[in-house]
């Protein structure tokens, strides 16, 4: 899949807003990637994932972990058309945890699948979970990577979108985002 067919996905679907948005990451911007519009179908769930799966095969992976919530469907998706073993983190009191029995292996070869990534939080999260429990980070794959090439995860990164998206700061908004009010349509 290359970037212009996802990209035509996200915008088909009602999955890139267009508007003034508040962040997961406290930043504000005039897009937003809603991928749960996208991913609601489950023939959009497969393709995408086909695009992504296609991007991590090489790298080996026996594994995927995905963080919740933004994650968890494509990164089933991806592990489904893997034919790898799948498991998610989850918040717990604010932060990422590995929970419900999931157990990662020293030296168990994974791949951390996640939608969005603006300043890699999340992923950064997993990463620091999968090393904890001994695991061999192989990759990321993304849907969209929004960050504007300033994520170095340290391991090779596969984004289906790479899409260069102005951020601001909540105090410094360009005078049309100044006089809207921001919404927060993702995850809280």
């Amino acid at each position: 899949m290359t970037q212009d067919e996802a990209l035509g996905v996200f915008e088909q679907t009602g999955a890139l807003l267009r508007g003034h948005f508040l962040l997961r990451s406290g930043l504000h911007s005039r897009e937003f990637f809603q991928c749960a519009m996208a991913l609601q179908e489950m023939p959009v769930v497969e393709s995408l994932g086909a695009g992504l799966a296609a991007m991590l095969k090489p790298l080996g992976a026996s594994t995927v972990v995905a963080p919740a919530m933004g994650g968890l469907v494509i990164g089933q998706e991806v592990a489904r058309q893997l034919g790898l073993r799948y498991i998610f983190v989850e918040k717990e009191e604010g932060r990422l945890v590995l929970r419900r029995g999931f157990k990662i292996k020293p030296g168990e070869r994974v791949v951390v699948v996640e939608d969005v990534v603006t300043r890699g939080g999340r992923v950064n999260e997993a990463l620091q979970i999968v090393r904890e429990h001994g695991g061999d980070v192989k990759g990321i794959g993304v849907l969209v990577d929004r960050s504007n090439g300033t994520v170095d995860f340290g391991v090779p990164f596969h984004p289906l979108i790479r899409m260069k998206v102005e951020t601001f700061q909540p105090d410094h908004l360009p005078e049309d985002l100044r006089n809207t009010e921001a919404v927060k349509p993702g995850s809280k």
